[in-house]
């Protein structure tokens, strides 16, 4: 056991990577709004958070952490082709506190003409383009169309994912049993 002095934080480290996940594997994402996306692993930040892309190009996905609890790891594998991502730390994606209060009052406020969305700065737009360049560059057609594609990630592919294929599946489900229905009992069935 660590004998720590009092007021002194012990900082945790950070988790052992999963076996599979090695710079350049491809993830599928599990949950946020990227869930069933295929990213590019570039590498493992200091907090323990994995640094991953769509790439932007490819499929939409921007550079972002994520945990590796939230992600699945494939065998394939994507050259990186000399990617330059150590500028890349925790920092780069902590806001500031003003743009934090900014973004807070931003989405109080309801949305005018006059009033400006919070985005990304266009410095950051910029070098995200230009560290995935190189990736882009080294992928087939046949790779590109995989990123592309969303992972079913439903165990069965018969569970319906919107409400509206669950209605017409719970109709189809009782077409038999109405068709054995007396007319009387049909219309009482109706009125309820």
């Amino acid at each position: 056991t660590q004998k720590v002095k009092t007021g002194e934080a012990v900082k945790p480290k950070a988790p052992k990577l999963k076996k599979n996940i090695v710079p350049g594997s491809i993830l599928i994402l599990l949950t946020g709004r990227f869930r069933g996306s295929r990213v590019v692993f570039l590498k493992q930040l200091e907090s323990g958070l994995l640094l991953v892309t769509g790439p932007y190009g490819v499929n939409g996905v921007p550079l972002k952490r994520v945990p590796q609890t939230h992600c699945i790891g494939t065998s394939t594998k994507v050259e990186l082709g000399g990617a330059d991502f150590g500028s890349i730390n925790d920092a780069y994606f902590s806001q500031t506190a003003k743009d934090a209060k900014k973004a807070k009052k931003a989405k109080k406020a309801p949305l005018t003409v006059d009033s400006e969305v919070p985005s990304k700065p266009t410095e950051m737009k910029e070098n995200e383009n230009k560290m995935d360049e190189p990736i882009i560059k080294g992928l087939s057609d046949e790779l590109k169309g995989y990123l592309k594609t969303r992972a079913p990630l439903t165990v069965d592919s018969e569970v319906p994912s919107k409400p509206t294929e669950m209605k017409e599946k719970e109709n189809k489900m009782d077409e038999p049993i109405i068709k054995g229905l007396s007319d009387e009992l049909k219309g009482y069935l109706k009125t309820r």
